[in-house]
């Protein structure tokens, strides 16, 4: 089948190029290396291919309307309702179209949220016309599942149609239960229990959907793609079999319950994963005897790719993600804002947040093509490895009982308490780089602005009858931030922060490239270096090294220059350190075959890339707090 661009003009005027010719290009390249070189992994074990070709007689994958854009939601969850109302009435004025109402208590809280509570609700909303195409969805707990009934009731007073209203329940007691690791309801009501307050809404005139399978609860706690879609196929369906045992038919039951997943900064497995879930979802539909109709997703950038350190960083992550969820097929996109790990977020951030969608959407049209990723091979060989490795491990929770039993067994857990070891361990090597945090530091940043409220601890669940390990929410830069605050913590009470001075060896050209990575490795733990230069240049004479050290009042070294460098100049350098008072001398660099005499010269770590960098800056406050 030849298209539109096999016959341009500009094309045709190159010779055609095979696979083939571009692994002979690539064999030069590596130079004998192994070409699975160039092939990476998944945390779920996936390979990606350096390329791929063309995928042949791709389809788009069926989910919001052909052009239409995807819902604008803004997080509301100040616990003032005045000034959450005020909040959310600015928002809906400038281009929201939608509000994400949070309760405090509920999975996604983070200390903050409305009180579910009547007058406090009906004041939120004030002055919203929930009749106006103006998208709500409730994120619940269990201490805040009445909030679902008042929203109705208030609809009701305010004398709103209720089939007029677009409101997302979000009931989830399986995920919130997850997320807690306890429940008031025993496993045989756990899910179940929703039933008959869903026949109740739905009898009412709401037209739903009402429950929520929320893979945020896997993604928050670390967890991999796979185990996020398999975590909302396995809710899906418990919910599914609740609504059959309120006698509510299968066909509308479907359309009572819809997605929650989480957009991340890696940009092409989201957007694959938004793609995955249609797709598997449309298989448990079949499985059911149904026809299938598209699902509505509601994504939310990720709370666990969130830093409190450089936090401008945030709006660069938030836009990635948005983009792949968008592109992906999210029907409604709720972006966090950039200070959310720091505290409240201020108008500032919130206008930020609403922006980002606003953006993407007015200024680069994202949402005017159905499925971009249709037929790039890339996309579609990981849009299908992500569905099955997913539905084998939706198939060994169903065997094991379903997702409540899966939970008890501890199996969902174990599964992504693995990824999540390997992923702290990626993070800590900065393998998984954390820009601000991990890599590329700033020290002297300034204070960024929260709203003045102080967060409170999730309440806790009284006389639970089901209780199991939780899938806790996480950052994935705390490591690095804890060491970071650390260090905030000495600069108050001393005046100064603990510092490493970089002795330099050679000239500029040995030093340069060892030196700005060992002032980022250090910095990351807030451990400022301190350039050891004599007269503009690094040091030959060991003697004036040593001075220079001393006159620098840091405590800790760390050699830095190039192999030749190191050759010469590394033992003797270290000798004259050690006895100038060093209390522990690092070098930026592997010791190689040098390394039992610059152990001996008094090199007590050595800093290199892949290395764990967690634990030498650990370490390395070890030896400063040693005196």
């Amino acid at each position: 089948m030849t298209t539109e661009t096999d016959n341009l003009r500009f094309a045709a005027d190159f010779a055609p190029a095979s696979e083939a010719d571009w692994r002979k290009l690539v064999d030069g390249v590596l130079k004998g290396a192994a070409f699975e070189r160039l092939v990476g992994k998944t945390y779920d074990g996936l390979e990606i291919q350096p390329i791929y070709p063309r995928a042949k007689d791709a389809a788009p994958v069926a989910g919001r309307a052909p052009a239409a854009a995807w819902q604008v939601m803004q997080r509301v969850d100040h616990p003032d309702p005045a000034k959450a109302n005020t909040q959310a009435l600015l928002d809906l004025e400038n281009g929201a179209t939608g509000l994400t109402l949070v309760f405090a208590g509920s999975n996604a809280a983070h200390g903050f949220g409305l009180a579910a509570d009547k007058d406090a609700l009906a004041r939120a909303l004030d002055g919203v016309h929930l009749d106006a195409a103006i998208a709500i969805e409730l994120q619940l707990g269990e201490s805040s599942v009445a909030a679902a009934s008042l929203l109705a009731d208030d609809v009701r007073q305010r004398g709103f149609k209720p089939s007029a209203c677009d409101i997302r329940f979000g009931l989830d007691p399986i995920g919130d239960a997850a997320s807690r690791g306890a429940s008031a309801h025993d496993a045989s009501t756990l899910g179940g229990n929703s039933g008959a307050l869903v026949k109740q809404l739905h009898g009412a005139g709401f037209k739903g959907p009402f429950l929520a399978a929320d893979g945020r609860v896997v993604h928050d706690s670390g967890g991999s793609e796979a185990q996020e879609l398999a975590f909302v196929l396995a809710s899906a369906v418990a919910y599914l079999r609740a609504l059959e045992a309120s006698s509510i038919a299968l066909d509308t039951a479907r359309e009572l319950i819809y997605a929650r997943l989480a957009a991340d900064t890696d940009q092409f497995l989201s957007l694959a994963k938004f793609r995955s879930l249609r797709r598997l979802w449309a298989r448990v539909e079949e499985a059911c005897g149904l026809a299938p109709k598209p699902l509505f997703i509601s994504g939310e950038t990720a709370w666990r790719m969130l830093t409190r350190r450089d936090p401008y960083v945030n709006m660069l992550r938030a836009t990635i993600a948005t983009f792949a969820a968008g592109l992906g097929g999210a029907n409604a996109v709720t972006v966090l804002p950039h200070t959310a790990a720091l505290g409240l977020p201020d108008t500032f951030a919130r206008r930020v947040a609403r922006n980002t969608q606003l953006v993407l959407l007015e200024e680069s049209n994202l949402a005017r093509v159905a499925d971009p990723a249709a037929g790039a091979g890339g996309l579609e060989a990981l849009t299908s490895a992500l569905c099955t490795s997913a539905w084998a491990l939706f198939q060994e929770i169903e065997k094991a009982g379903g997702i409540v039993a899966a939970l008890q067994a501890g199996l969902i857990q174990s599964k992504v308490a693995a990824v999540r070891q390997a992923r702290d361990a990626n993070i800590a090597r900065r393998r998984d780089v954390l820009t601000g945090a991990s890599e590329f530091p700033n020290l002297g940043e300034a204070e960024v602005a929260v709203e003045a409220v102080a967060p409170l601890a999730a309440p806790a669940i009284a006389n639970a009858a089901l209780t199991f390990a939780p899938l806790a929410p996480i950052r994935l830069a705390d490591g690095f931030e804890q060491l970071r605050d650390r260090s905030d913590g000495l600069l108050k009470r001393k005046g100064q922060r603990p510092s490493v001075f970089l002795a330099n060896l050679g000239t500029a050209a040995d030093f340069t490239a060892r030196a700005t990575f060992a002032r980022s490795f250090f910095e990351a733990g807030g451990i400022a270096a301190v350039e050891g230069q004599v007269d503009g240049q690094g040091a030959s004479d060991p003697a004036a090294l040593a001075q220079a050290f001393a006159a620098s009042g840091a405590a800790i070294v760390c050699l830095c220059s190039s192999d030749k460098v190191y050759a010469e100049a590394a033992v003797p350098a270290a000798r004259a350190l050690q006895a100038a008072g060093a209390r522990h001398i690092y070098l930026a660099g592997r010791g190689g075959e040098h390394e039992a005499a610059l152990r001996d010269a008094g090199v007590g770590s050595f800093v290199f890339a892949g290395g764990d960098a967690l634990k030498t800056l650990a370490d390395a406050y070890a030896h400063l707090e040693s005196a």
